[in-house]
């Protein structure tokens, strides 16, 4: 896969192979893009371009379980701790400079374990829609966290984090499902955020009942993609991806609350992250937004230097709100410069 902007590159490592793609001079200080579920190192196209652009080495891979990158069969390879040392390798391979590590959805876990557990490997770290948890983004911590005025414990016991549970229960039909129809889930999946959603039970507090993600159906609605979203090559390169591998690694993720927790608790300092922190909210992103409950509550006890931007936007900020994410990373860059020269008078 190349393109006039992103190179594509292969590094192996006996345990493991990434895929990723790189733009901008190689000389330039590093910035990595971390994508999450169910996406592809391309959902960065537009913050690539435009920071490489301003000079930065920019670097995107597949994660585990994605794209051209290792697909282990064993659903215990998709730790947390495995990812975070695919991406030390990764960073190794790089020349190990500390980066500005930028992660959405799972791609915020991994960011944010890789630089609580390896600190030295980051200059400063960018959190997109889901928020830093010291004690690990798993249903232990987030059931206790859901807005019970939305979602009563009678009726929802799981909150909007019902879907996740459904994975543990019924992972096989869980991924069937998604796998009926690859384009029509993924096409399903990319929807626009909706500013009246925040408020009513979302679509994944019901899976369970429903029988699945798509009820009877047990496959995906025929819909057609958001172009305005992902650019239509760039759907289709995600497409044929998830094609050729299904769903079933990718949803692998949600499999492994008990090793990943105990891999957050083995953190230095309880994993309180030292190094500058931005947190991008989606606004209209009932699963994750920070707004008006305690689901960032843990993540402002833990970080030292924690700043936070709202977007008008759902989950899927990096597509939704390609301009305004790289606009809300740019304005906080120069508090690294600043707290490097704090840093150095102390």
């Amino acid at each position: 896969m190349s393109t006039s902007t992103l190179t594509s590159r292969i590094f192996s490592k006996p345990r493991h192979t990434t895929h990723y793609v790189e733009s901008g001079p190689a000389d330039g200080p590093l910035m990595m893009f971390l994508h999450g579920w169910p996406e592809l190192c391309l959902i960065w196209r537009a913050q690539m371009e435009a920071f490489a652009a301003r000079g930065w080495h920019c670097v995107a891979p597949d994660m585990r379980g994605y794209g051209r990158s290792s697909a282990p069969a064993d659903v215990n390879s998709y730790t947390i701790e495995n990812i975070v040392a695919d991406m030390a390798e990764l960073h190794d391979h790089l020349g190990g400079m500390p980066a500005i590590w930028v992660g959405h959805d799972w791609g915020s876990v991994v960011a944010g374990e890789l630089v609580a557990h390896a600190p030295q490997r980051s200059r400063g770290v960018v959190l997109v829609s889901v928020p830093y948890f010291p004690s690990m983004n798993a249903l232990p911590t987030l059931v206790p966290l859901v807005d019970r005025a939305i979602y009563p414990a009678d009726q929802y016991p799981d909150g909007q984090w019902d879907y996740y549970r459904y994975y543990n229960t019924h992972f096989a039909s869980a991924v069937a499902d998604l796998d009926a129809d690859k384009a029509d889930s993924l096409a399903s999946i990319y929807r626009r955020g909706d500013p009246a959603s925040v408020t009513r039970v979302a679509a994944n507090a019901e899976v369970t009942r429903r029988g699945g993600r798509f009820g009877e159906a047990h496959r995906a609605p025929p819909t057609r993609p958001d172009l305005a979203l992902w650019p239509e090559a760039d759907f289709a390169a995600l497409v044929r991806a998830f094609e050729e591998h299904g769903f079933r690694a990718p949803c692998a993720w949600y499999l492994n609350d008990a090793a990943n927790i105990d891999y957050a608790h083995r953190a230095p300092n309880g994993g309180r992250l030292s190094v500058p922190v931005l947190f991008v909210n989606g606004d209209y992103d009932p699963m994750n937004t920070i707004k008006g409950n305690q689901l960032g509550d843990p993540m402002r006890a833990a970080c030292a230097d924690l700043t936070v931007k709202s977007l008008p936007g759902g989950h899927w900020l990096p597509v939704e709100c390609k301009e305004e994410l790289v606009e809300a990373i740019s304005a906080w860059l120069p508090r690294i410069v600043q707290t490097a020269i704090q840093g150095e008078g102390a």
